[in-house]
């Protein structure tokens, strides 16, 4: 059997840092051995440190199941210890080998169990001491109220329950950045409160393990790492130890804490919605290793602080909200009136700018920009919108750092941060705050965080105080401050909408009017024209008819010719004129409708047109009507303007016959979506007409024939179709060259009716010669 090592030997340069594989270091630190087991309980890894433990070494052991080297009832332990769910992830489990008391971890890795084991401390001896200072630290927690307070705390409790020489709180920016945020260390240690360092000092993948692995311990920054060996049986075999406490640490990160001069250090993962917002990190200026109890009464430590986080914060920024929230409150209740100067008045309101803490704003309505306190010139603000389109920030966008997104400015001190709020039609609203100048006390020059040699990478050695200045950039903006800003932009937009309705209702109101007059004179004088010019047409009529009958001279023929002519014109035009009328009486009110039996109204048709039906030679043939609401004399017109359309235009080749169908079915018309309770058609045989015409035969003197060949004022469908609008019907037509036409009346649905599809619609055949 062939035996290998896993350690990982590749180097690290500028190229591959990003993604030094820190998980599979195939090495441990000393303070322990591991093993790796298979799920069948054979010993497939195994550091090579065991004989330090335990009287075997890893080259015998490699290959064998547990039991064989430890024994049946410690693989049973082991076992029973990996599928007890509740034990497992808080505590260490407590076993003998080879009559030596062990405390060991287990967790799966792949296919891989990993047992890390170390000598049993006497830790169990301070489980008092800790329970104790652990009620005194929720005693005291509950007395603090900001983020602040909370985690200086926690830096004082962690470092009084691990004993190490320094403890701080570190907290990451959106960069991942990071700050020491609070801090309580030996009084001979210069203190490292308030130091920012690069993001570059936790790597992206190092961020990634605290991620899944929230305590990390090095107990000798001075160790030598031991390597994990394990049966040569397959190519690039390794072991990944991303969960393992004893994990062998990144070389550039060990070097790191050596130019640090630290020892030893413990490292706690702070996890906030599921980011990594910080660490406990505890440096020890020696070596030192602690109990698995205090290290779980220190991991307890950190989850008190991401458990507080938000309720903190909230704190924190109560008062913020607090204030915004009472701004807002009153601008809303602000009555002013609906027009544009109402802006001016907004604008002016000191409210606006304690809203969100701003130092000034600008709202753009329309052409006219309305400003207030410390505001860029008119030019500015006009890149600021142009910028905000061009960048497709066209509803709202917020930075603190203006020149970020907007190059050109010439200079920000006076405009560093915005809230830019679009309000819909190109209107806006600013907000605006200053260039703060801050000054920013990194651990060393952020810039030579790493440094390159022939050697390699290796992390700065220097930690002396560096000062940057940081410009063109504002406080930054708190939520409440985002959101009162949100909540009054959402609410001037409503305002806005409300002017422009208001704008439009007023408008329209004008227009309404100006049609009214316009349409009160239009009907006199259609009134006065229709009856005035009746009187010179009978004079007409009469001239010629006395004419023609004057016995005393015989006029020539041609004379005779042009009278009949005039006469005819005459009739023609009075005809016309009698029809304009009757269309422009014709008013869309509901108030005439009453139930009407269109048997009833087809009756009466009839008898008036009996002698023009009968002169032609027509047949009708007829269902059963339904009742509808309706104007009684219009629906009478309406019936009569249809038979006369059918006999004027019948056919030279046959008998004109006209067939009136009927149906109580609901019915939704496909032209106008709406839902018909009745409809009724009127089906001839005449000449028909192309269906392209179907819409303009509708409209006022729209005619598809010479006069010479079929006479009409082209006013008659027209007016049907007005009756039908009158009625809150519809009416519809279908032509057939040569073949007929039909034409289909859509009454509404009246809300008496049960709609019942049950209707019996009896078929009546009504032949009239």
């Amino acid at each position: 059997m062939k035996i290998k090592d896993i350690v990982n030997r590749d180097r690290v340069t500028l190229t591959n840092c990003e993604h030094e594989p820190i998980h599979i270091p195939g090495s441990i630190q000393p303070h322990g051995f591991l093993l790796g087991i298979t799920l069948d309980w054979k010993i497939d890894f195994c550091s090579s440190n065991i004989s330090s433990f335990l009287d075997v070494v890893y080259e015998e052991i490699l290959g064998h199941k547990i039991s064989e080297i430890f024994g049946v009832y410690a693989q049973k332990e082991l076992y029973d210890y990996v599928h007890d769910k509740k034990a497992q992830p808080v505590f260490p489990l407590e076993i003998i080998l080879q009559e030596k008391a062990f405390q060991i971890n287990i967790h799966k890795s792949g296919a891989i169990y990993i047992l890390e084991a170390e000598p049993q401390s006497n830790g169990k001896e301070q489980l008092a001491d800790i329970y104790a200072q652990t009620i005194q630290f929720v005693s005291n927690m509950n007395n603090t109220r900001s983020l602040k307070e909370l985690c200086a705390l926690v830096a004082e409790g962690t470092r009084e329950i691990t004993g190490y020489d320094r403890v701080m709180i570190y907290r990451f920016d959106a960069d991942y950045n990071g700050e020491v945020y609070a801090e309580n260390c030996r009084e001979d240690l210069e203190p490292f409160l308030g130091l920012h360092y690069p993001h570059t000092d936790i790597p992206v993948q190092a961020r990634e393990l605290y991620m899944k692995n929230q305590m990390r311990l090095i107990v000798d920054i001075g160790y030598d790492p031991v390597p994990i060996f394990t049966i040569d049986d397959q190519e690039n075999k390794n072991l990944d130890l991303s969960l393992s406490t004893l994990r062998s640490t990144s070389p550039i990160h060990v070097e790191y804490l050596k130019n640090m001069g630290v020892g030893a250090t413990l490292t706690i993962s702070l996890i906030h919605h599921d980011r990594l917002w910080g660490l406990i990190a505890c440096h020890h200026y020696s070596p030192k290793n602690i109990s698995p109890e205090i290290r779980l009464a220190a991991k307890l430590q950190g989850q008190f602080i991401t458990s507080q986080i938000d309720l903190r914060q909230s704190n924190d920024e109560y008062e913020i909200a607090r204030k915004t929230g009472k701004a807002l409150e009153r601008l809303t209740a602000l009555s002013v009136a609906l027009e544009n100067d109402s802006f001016d008045i907004i604008c002016s309101n000191p409210e606006l700018l304690k809203l969100c803490n701003a130092t000034g704003v600008s709202i753009a309505i329309g052409d006219k920009l309305h400003k207030n306190g410390l505001t860029p010139s008119n030019a500015k603000i006009e890149k600021i919108i142009s910028g905000m389109q061009a960048y497709e920030h066209n509803r709202t966008f917020t930075t603190n750092k203006l020149s970020n997104f907007i190059t050109d400015l010439d200079g920000y001190e006076e405009v560093s941060g915005i809230i830019y709020h679009s309000l819909g039609n190109g209107n806006n609203i600013i907000w605006y705050r200053p260039e703060t100048v801050t000054e920013i006390n990194w651990g060393g020059d952020p810039e030579k965080s790493i440094i390159i040699d022939s050697n390699g990478l290796h992390p700065r050695n220097s930690f002396n105080l560096w000062k940057q200045i940081i410009q063109n950039q504002s406080k930054i903006w708190l939520q409440p401050e985002l959101n009162a800003a949100a909540s009054y932009a959402h609410f001037l937009q409503n305002q806005i909408i409300m002017l422009l309705l208001s704008e439009e209702e007023e408008k329209y109101r004008n227009l309404s009017d100006v049609l009214h007059e316009t349409n009160l004179e239009l009907e006199n004088i259609n009134w006065i024209s229709t009856h005035d010019l009746q009187e010179p047409l009978r004079k007409i009529q009469l001239i010629a008819s006395k004419v023609l009958s004057d016995t005393n001279e015989i006029p020539s023929v041609a004379i005779i010719d042009s009278l009949q002519r005039v006469t005819k014109s005459a009739s023609r035009m009075q005809n016309l004129l009698i029809d304009i009328l009757k269309y422009t009486r014709i008013k869309h009110t509901k108030g005439a409708l009453q139930k009407l039996n269109l048997n009833d109204i087809l009756e009466e048709t009839y008898q008036d047109m009996k002698e023009i039906i009968v002169d032609n030679k027509a047949t009708l043939e007829s269902q059963n009507l339904p009742e509808v609401h309706a104007v009684p004399f219009l629906m009478k017109q309406l019936f009569s303007n249809i038979l006369h359309n059918s006999l004027k235009y019948a056919s030279l080749k046959r008998d004109p016959v006209i067939k009136i169908t009927a149906s109580q079915e609901p019915e939704i018309n496909e032209y106008s979506n709406k839902v018909y309770c009745h409809w009724i058609t009127f089906a001839d045989n005449g000449i028909g007409f192309e269906q392209e015409y179907a819409e303009s035969i509708f409209k006022i003197f729209t005619r598809l024939h010479t006069l010479e060949k079929y006479a009409g004022s082209g006013v008659g469908l027209a007016l049907c179709k007005k009756i039908m609008q009158t009625c809150h019907g519809n009416i519809r037509a279908v032509g057939k060259l040569d073949k007929g036409t039909e034409i289909t009346l859509y009454f509404p649905c009246d809300p008496a009716d049960s709609l019942s599809t049950d209707t019996e619609i009896s078929k009546n055949k009504i032949d009239r010669n």
